[in-house]
């Protein structure tokens, strides 16, 4: 097809030098996808470049232990994919003797791997005729195309992996989801795409009927919720702190913090007082407490705002439990909290 020409020449002369386009390794590709999903490449190929280098095979990964690969996957945010890809690794190397599916269907049961994932994997690693489906292929077929299904709906996606599967270059399955995947994160990009270079501007319904910041169109997700967090710093006279693991099925399951007071609203000194009383955290210590940030931190997830405020609490004595503040960036710990310990200077 025309267009599938036209694309694998353009990707032949754009495409960038990346390193999981050297290889058709099924962990290393398997690998940069999972990192990527909801992620830029910029973001995404430092954490590709250190996992590899930490966990050179799927064997070394299955070994490693759960907060080793959060520590890594530290500030990417959907900490679900790393234990998934934890749990995935270890499945494969127990029950696959280390050996990866080697088609769609099969790649599609293991833990984390959806529709694009598989797609990505069986078209690259076995040139499997599998359309990939991501952000970046919604974007180019729906402006070329002039479509505006919502693509967060199921008929969306029924549509333009049905358009994405009749345009894939059977000769070539693999170059051509490379090929469309960028074009649409650099030449048609979200925001100033290049139509004045693109070769298809002659054939582009969005750029002919001048909708190319209309589409694609996505239906408005629900109204995210307000949460307010006051995390509670202790510092002790022996140089000790607290953090506590997360527990439940949570975005930060497994991940650090420290101890935690959600309220209602935002808390002024002496309502957090009141609360940390309440709490019983301290017991019987003698203490002073202080704001450390007077504005909230405001740490947007996809569907809540964390309204968020540190309280430094000085106890004057020593702490048998918890942790040595000096053994603090040993831990896992969510974005938000990293931030505010690489802030504070421990």
């Amino acid at each position: 097809m025309i267009f599938s020409k036209i694309l694998n020449h353009w990707y032949s002369k754009n495409k960038r030098d990346l390193p999981w386009r050297e290889t058709k390794n099924p962990y290393h590709i398997w690998l940069s996808e999972i990192i990527l999903q909801q992620t830029q490449v910029k973001q995404g190929l430092p954490y590709y470049t250190t996992f590899i280098k930490e966990f050179p095979t799927v064997f070394d990964l299955a070994k490693a232990e759960e907060g080793q690969v959060l520590k890594l996957w530290q500030g990417l945010g959907y900490y679900s994919r790393a234990r998934n890809l934890h749990a995935t690794a270890k499945y494969i190397v127990a029950d696959l003797n280390g050996k990866f599916p080697n088609n769609y269907n099969a790649l599609l049961k293991l833990k984390g791997v959806g529709d694009y994932t598989a797609s990505a994997i069986a078209s690259i690693c076995y040139n499997e005729e599998a359309a990939v489906v991501d952000g970046n292929v919604y974007r180019v077929l729906s402006r070329y195309f002039g479509i505006n299904t919502p693509i967060n709906t199921s008929k969306g996606f029924k549509e333009f992996k049905q358009l994405a599967q009749e345009l894939i270059d059977t000769q070539n399955p693999s170059e051509h989801n490379q090929a469309i995947m960028e074009f649409g994160a650099t030449q048609c990009k979200p925001q100033n795409p290049l139509c004045n270079s693109c070769p298809f501007q002659t054939s582009c319904v969005a750029l002919e009927k001048k909708i190319i910041n209309e589409l694609p169109v996505k239906n408005k997700l629900n109204k995210v919720s307000k949460k307010f967090f006051n995390f509670i710093v202790i510092l002790s006279k022996n140089d000790k702190t607290v953090l506590e693991k997360r527990k439940g099925k949570g975005i930060w399951e497994n991940l650090y913090q420290f101890p935690l007071i959600e309220s209602k609203k935002e808390l002024n000194y002496e309502e957090f007082y009141t609360e940390l009383q309440k709490s019983n955290l301290l017991k019987n210590a003698t203490f002073e407490c202080f704001l450390y940030n007077h504005d909230e931190i405001i740490h947007k997830l996809s569907h809540q705002h964390l309204y968020t405020k540190f309280w430094i609490v000085n106890i004057d004595e020593m702490m048998l439990d918890g942790i040595y503040v000096k053994d603090i960036h040993n831990y896992p710990v969510p974005v938000l909290i990293s931030n505010f310990i690489n802030d504070f200077n421990f």
